[in-house]
């Protein structure tokens, strides 16, 4: 039986201290009975890049620091926790009055960042950073992935206009909700996806369904009813049956539309061979004399299928992305991490086979060739002065457990992205095989890193057993 009503109904706790793993609690009791709760900076960076792709954007950081100034153990979850037998009731006092008190740099959103830059750096009492990494990886990832995904629709369509179609196919609303405003900031039109146009003032689109023309008794009777309902926004869905058909049928509509001084907006192609198609499409409404009708296409479509389409010289004046961009098919994760770098003021690192990490606070510097494109990136230490001509892409955004700003709008979100990777060369936003941006990690950090991964393995050395 489950003894949270709620759930079964779908809605889930808004506990945002609560949404981790249970190690990371288990960890807390340790280092408080431990007295290890020293100030620690952590970074959130992205370990690799997925095939094909050449750069991230950064996103989720808005809400991210939104979601830490709502860390805290209200009565339920620490009752909730007492019942699970597994921490003290002395550590459950003193979980009750943790709040996020540590303070945040990071990336601004809407930047193009790469693999290994810290994305965010968060410096709070080591309990307070180890709490928060689960809930930290899971939204910014998220986002993340999408904002990227989305770019590089944006990227392929060459100019068009791209609708986010996807709110059905995502993994849940929340999913959804985060594809519409990232798509937005990205570039998208608009979306489909109504809650998201109410929550983030998002344009929304959409015309109509396989199911509405089959509901009536002709393909054209359909059309008609449309057009006379949303006579100035008529974008017939014309593949119910036969393309081609439905685009006659559509211009026969167009006409008598034209009778009462409307006009056909567009039409759109849903299934099959695309390409021709809208080619065939295209020439029968110029015979027509329909040349301002555009033509819209949706259908498992994303940047791969899009750059293809528009290679072979298909006419297609914009696109509904939906299922293959709304769960990022082919790069659905990434290796999103969050280590620890500094505690107590010692740098610290990890050397995993594959997975160690640059050791304390840092900061990325960005240098810039002539017109304002990015030219190479450097991973510094972040008390290190920046580079001549170099800018800085960590700045403080939290402070004392408050974001020490307003949130940007996403009007303002949207503008950056566009300015920043208009500076992204486009060798590195090719859609398929792009080059690799040069990151590189200053000489200090990189001494750094090479003297303590000496003194950690001459630990390690020194504590292994004797062997025979």
């Amino acid at each position: 039986m489950n003894p949270n009503p709620s759930r079964m109904a779908g809605k889930p706790d808004n506990s945002p201290a609560l949404f981790t793993d249970l190690y990371q609690l288990t960890m807390a009791e340790a280092y408080w009975r431990s007295g290890v709760t020293a100030e620690a900076t952590f970074s959130l960076f992205i370990r690799t890049h997925p095939p094909d792709r050449g750069y991230f954007v950064a996103a989720g950081i808005e809400d991210a620091l939104d979601r830490l100034q709502d860390v805290r153990f209200p009565q339920e979850d620490v009752d909730y926790l007492r019942s699970t037998g597994s921490f003290g009731p002395d550590f459950l006092d003193f979980l009750s009055g943790v709040r996020f008190t540590g303070s945040v740099r990071g990336m601004r959103e809407g930047s193009i960042f790469f693999a290994d830059e810290p994305v965010i750096e968060v410096t709070a009492p080591v309990i307070e950073g180890q709490i928060v990494e689960t809930g930290l990886i899971n939204l910014i990832n998220l986002h993340c992935i999408l904002a990227s995904k989305a770019a590089r629709v944006v990227a392929a369509a060459r100019g068009r206009e791209v609708v986010d179609f996807s709110a059905r196919r995502t993994q849940g609303a929340e999913a959804a909700d985060v594809m519409a405003r990232v798509g937005y900031m990205a570039g998208y039109a608009g979306t489909s996806n109504v809650l998201a146009g109410k929550r983030h003032g998002i344009p929304t689109f959409g015309t109509m369904a396989h199911s509405f023309v089959t509901s009536f008794g002709s393909e054209t009777e359909a059309f008609r009813a449309y057009a006379e309902t949303f006579p100035e926004a008529t974008t017939l869905l014309v593949d119910t049956y036969d393309t081609l058909s439905g685009v006659r049928n559509a211009i026969t509509v167009a006409g008598e539309m034209a009778k009462m001084g409307h006009s056909l907006r567009a039409v759109r192609l849903d299934s099959g061979d695309l390409l021709g198609l809208a080619k065939k499409a295209r020439r029968l409404l110029d015979e027509a004399g329909l040349g301002e009708v555009r033509i819209l296409a949706s259908g498992s479509l994303d940047e791969f299928a899009i750059d293809d389409l528009l290679t072979a010289g298909a006419p297609i004046d914009g696109f509904g992305v939906g299922t293959k961009v709304g769960v990022s098919a082919d790069a659905p994760w990434t290796d999103c991490v969050y280590k620890l770098a500094e505690y107590g003021g010692r740098p610290t690192l990890k050397l995993s086979h594959g997975k160690s990490n640059l050791p304390g606070p840092k900061q990325v510097y960005r240098s810039r060739g002539g017109g304002g494109s990015y030219s190479g990136d450097v991973i510094a230490a972040a008390d290190e002065p920046a580079p001549e001509g170099c800018e800085p892409l960590l700045h403080g955004l939290m402070a004392d457990g408050r974001r020490t700003s307003e949130p940007s709008s996403l009007a303002e979100l949207r503008s950056r992205f566009a300015r920043e990777f208009a500076a992204l060369p486009g060798r590195y936003g090719k859609i398929r095989s792009p080059a690799r941006y040069e990151v590189t990690v200053s000489p200090k950090l990189d001494r750094l890193g090479r003297s303590l991964a000496a003194a950690v393995s001459g630990r390690v050395s020194r504590a292994a057993p004797m062997q025979g």
